[in-house]
């Protein structure tokens, strides 16, 4: 259990999550968002940091991105490289650094206190920016998108711990069948019907203001963001994440679906993780396991060659992405941002950004963009010029 301490650690100044070389290695996702708002377990990158801090939490990450977050006042700030995984002991010692400092391991700074110029901070070359440079024990840092689905059960665990700390959950609905109620926790507003919630192999996290319909079974650890839906019948096992306003259904394993994206009829997702605004038409199902049980490739974007990634893998799938009925997804699958699948049989395990179906075509820019504000109006949303300019910075290259 995280100590109540760890909140009220944070002096008075500004969190800078910044991004480095090694982001590229986190493709397709971050194609269109900074380290920061990645999101597994419960909460985001972002959210994390501002959950122990209360305080403002900034994103410095690549030029064509910075159009989509403000910058900071001028001033002492806590330089954080998002790609780190914390921990308490680990939140423990940044919060102890002092002014001009740093902690570093093998892969460059883990976190530094100093007053930075924010347009000028370079993420390539940054120790001399620090008066003092610790030594610290290597950390973990996310280097691959598949890391996520593979470390999703332990981030569930920790972020859960951390939220509901010194917190009373909303009481459990009668009609409700609920196995270990000790590990649930509904925030207010959400709606839960006739459906088993079994946290006897983990946590279960109910976000504000989601909705369990009637017959849906779900094993821990589990989490629902605020908004997220999950339909009538739905079958979700642990380690999953339903980012906010995402809507599941069908059968779910061990899978993170950052926020927005849809997969809401029968067919099966598995040891996958999907970003923003996606969706799966009905019957679409992936594959996460060879014929053979062996050990699975996956197309590597940033290194530009396959590798190896274990006994489980299913999709990586980017924003903006959706699926005909009936998609069948090969084991592990790389698809890029913007895509629009289709195609008969299995599907290749590599669809490029901005794809229209599977045989070489490139979605029309502009018809890219009507179509996603067209998904983004079914969630009371619209595509902002910056993220028009990031996606026309993409389709270019």
């Amino acid at each position: 259990m995280v100590s109540s301490k760890i909140i009220s650690y944070f002096a008075a100044m500004a969190i800078i999550l910044f991004d480095n070389a090694f982001r590229r290695s986190l493709l397709p996702f971050t194609y269109t968002k900074a380290v920061a708002d990645i999101r597994f377990g419960i909460c985001s990158v972002k959210e994390r940091w501002a959950f122990f801090s209360q305080d403002p939490v900034y994103v410095h990450t690549d030029k064509y991105l910075q159009v989509l977050y403000p910058a900071p006042e001028e001033g002492e700030h806590l330089w954080i490289d998002a790609a780190v995984v914390p921990d308490v002991h680990l939140v423990a010692d940044i919060l102890s650094l002092k002014p001009g400092s740093c902690l570093a391991d093998e892969k460059g700074v883990i976190a530094g206190k100093a007053t930075i110029d924010f347009h000028s901070f370079n993420a390539a070359d940054y120790f001399h920016l620090f008066k003092e440079i610790i030594d610290h024990a290597p950390v973990t840092r996310l280097e691959h998108p598949w890391q996520m689905m593979q470390w999703n059960e332990s981030m569930l665990r920790q972020d859960y711990d951390w939220v509901i700390l010194g917190r009373i959950s909303q009481p459990l609905p009668s009609t409700v069948n609920a196995v270990v109620p000790s590990h649930i926790f509904i925030e207010e507003g959400a709606e839960l019907s006739y459906c088993t919630l079994n946290a006897r192999t983990g946590p279960i996290y109910i976000g504000k203001n989601a909705i369990i319909m009637e017959g849906s079974v779900i094993r821990g650890p589990f989490a629902m963001g605020e908004n997220a839906v999950l339909k009538m019948n739905s079958r979700v096992y642990g380690a999953t994440t339903l980012g906010p306003y995402c809507t599941g259904g069908g059968e779910i394993k061990n899978s993170v679906m950052m926020g927005y994206s849809n997969k809401a009829h029968d067919g099966y997702l598995g040891d996958s993780v999907v970003g923003e605004w996606c969706n799966f038409g009905a019957g679409s199902t992936n594959s996460n396991i060879k014929n053979t049980a062996g050990n699975i490739k996956i197309w590597d974007i940033h290194s530009n060659k396959y590798v190896f990634v274990g006994q489980k893998c299913g999709i990586m799938m980017g924003d903006y992405s959706h699926a005909a009925i009936n998609s069948s997804f090969n084991t592990g699958t790389s698809t890029g941002i913007c895509c629009n699948v289709f195609g008969a049989g299995l599907l290749p395990t590599i669809i490029p950004n901005f794809s229209w179906g599977v045989n070489g075509t490139r979605y029309v820019f502009e018809k890219a963009l009507a179509d996603i504000g067209n998904w983004k109006k079914l969630k009371n949303r619209s595509l902002s010029e910056a993220e028009m300019l990031v996606l026309q910075f993409i389709f270019s290259k």
